[in-house]
């Protein structure tokens, strides 16, 4: 029997995602919640399911036949959305970041574990080949105990988002760190599958509340053993398009990895360089996060971005907020610790 999936953002990004699921062949949509008339009126021509104003509307008419909803909207809306469907024992699927407060990711894992649903975050960057191909490198030995990684996005963010909810502190929660830069943070803790465990950062902000560029230093343990970061995050760079690089430095060699050229530099000076021809296009990365995301619900895979993938994230987010505001290095478990559930 086809999943049956309601969608709550049907602009841009969510009447994608429903068309990917559509072509999926085992699920159908339902229905779908938006606040703008043009896109729920797209959404019911496309797709001839009801489309409504709201997402309370959606699960007061449909909760009872649905499994699962996407939630494709603004930041700071993510934590109502998401524990409104939880409340209805739906599976979750969320875009990043999962929320924008430490104590409101809490409480989704906890409901989510709490009624054994899935609760997955958007992150769509663990379904590229060329970063599953550094993941099998770093876990190979390869380059032997790494200690050190650099990494960057740049783009030019601000400008290309003025005017839009993402400038928005009410409903981005943030700026740029939030945004784009989610994506990397999400990056470096599973690559190096290490956990987090300080955070030092100087930010500059666009305007009140909404950060524009921002460098952090990370530390984290990794079998007992720390690994150190730096993450550089541009929001007013020159780059249309975002701009990614990643270097991680082990003690027999480095791996490099930009504009989809890999580069594994061993202690000997040996160099291999492989420019990879890869299926990384937004399209396919898109598609297989929600097959993914179908298939946990079956029970045939595991979620390969649980919801804490997103609290741990958030807490590394807020906790950059944190030290840059104190000029001071702030513990990511003692942002953890400090927030509290909801009951």
């Amino acid at each position: 029997m086809a999943l049956q999936i309601g969608v709550i953002g049907v602009g841009g990004l969510g009447y994608l995602q429903a068309k990917t699921y559509r072509e999926l062949g085992s699920v159908e949509i339902v229905a779908a919640a938006d606040i703008t008339a043009d896109a729920r009126d797209l959404f019911e021509r496309e797709f001839h399911a009801p489309a409504y104003e709201t997402h309370r509307a959606l699960l007061h008419e449909h909760a009872a036949e649905l499994d699962a909803v996407t939630i494709v909207t603004p930041h700071t809306l993510h934590y109502d959305q998401a524990m409104a469907c939880l409340d209805r024992g739906l599976h979750v699927l969320v875009e990043k970041p999962m929320v924008t407060d430490v104590g409101n990711a809490k409480t989704l894992v906890q409901t989510a574990t709490e009624r054994d649903l899935v609760l997955q975050v958007g992150y769509q960057r663990r379904f590229h080949e060329g970063f599953r191909e550094i993941d099998r490198l770093l876990g190979s030995g390869r380059i032997g105990h790494l200690h050190s990684v650099n990494c960057f996005v740049s783009q030019n963010w601000i400008d290309n988002h003025r005017g839009t909810w993402r400038v928005d502190p009410s409903l981005s929660g943030g700026g740029q760190l939030y945004d784009t830069g989610s994506h990397v943070i999400d990056t470096l803790l599973w690559l190096t599958h290490a956990h987090p465990t300080t955070v030092s950062a100087q930010i500059e902000y666009a305007m009140p509340d909404i950060d524009v560029n921002s460098v952090l230093t990370i530390g984290m343990e990794r079998d007992d053993q720390p690994v150190l970061a730096s993450v550089a995050i541009v929001g007013d760079g020159v780059d249309l398009t975002p701009r990614e690089g990643y270097r991680f430095w082990g003690t027999s060699g480095s791996i490099s990895y930009m504009d989809d050229e890999l580069v594994v530099t061993e202690r000997d000076g040996a160099t291999y360089r492989t420019e990879m021809t890869i299926d990384a296009d937004f399209d396919a990365l898109n598609r297989r996060k929600l097959r993914n995301f179908a298939d946990a619900i079956e029970g045939t895979a595991e979620s390969a971005v649980p919801g804490t993938v997103g609290l741990t994230v958030t807490a590394v987010t807020e906790a950059a907020y944190q030290a840059a505001a104190s000029g001071s290095t702030v513990s990511v478990q003692s942002i953890i610790d400090g927030a509290a559930v909801e009951q």
